[in-house]
């Protein structure tokens, strides 16, 4: 049984930030929660609570390797939370938001959303063309055991709204 989840209001999916002045740029687009999934760049060092952001640095490589359920549980847990608040939007990337970010979304949409692999993927795909699912990713997020941990079962009407927004660049 599913737990009870948050509605999704707005997840965006894109590249690196950089510098401080992106930062500032990504904080007037309202973004408040933000998954950093390089392990080149920690977006923490450009100032993120001057503008009240909370960042998740949940570094992996992009390596074409199987990567860990927990690493997937990390993202989950920090968009379940972040999500839970009001007018809160996250925003998911890795240095070119190809590879990484993709994956990170779809394990979000998957468990949040509760969305097939398959159809997790033609959104993201649908609205970040660029996005490229390496086999051995999509198939880290089918075998990931992640799972929302919060207390109460949800039925088909409590599933999970979201406007998925996707940044190019």
């Amino acid at each position: 049984m599913r737990s009870k989840t948050p509605p999704l209001r707005a997840a965006q999916v894109g590249g690196g930030i950089w510098n401080s002045a992106n930062m500032e740029k990504v904080a007037k687009l309202g973004i408040t929660h933000i998954i950093d999934m390089q392990i080149e760049f920690n977006d923490n060092q450009l100032g993120p609570d001057e503008y009240g952001i909370k960042v998740l640095w949940n570094p992996t490589d992009d390596d074409f390797l199987a990567k860990p359920a927990d690493l997937f549980q990390r993202g989950v847990d920090f968009a379940l939370e972040a999500l839970a608040g009001t007018d809160t939007k996250v925003f998911i990337h890795c240095a070119a938001g190809v590879h990484r970010a993709p994956m990170m979304a779809l394990a979000v949409l998957c468990i949040l959303k509760e969305m097939s692999v398959d159809d997790a993927r033609e959104l993201i795909e649908d609205k970040r063309p660029v996005a490229d699912f390496a086999d051995v990713y999509v198939e880290s997020v089918r075998a990931g055991d992640i799972e929302v941990v919060q207390g109460q079962t949800a039925g088909p009407s409590t599933a999970p709204s979201l406007a998925l927004r996707l940044r190019s660049g």
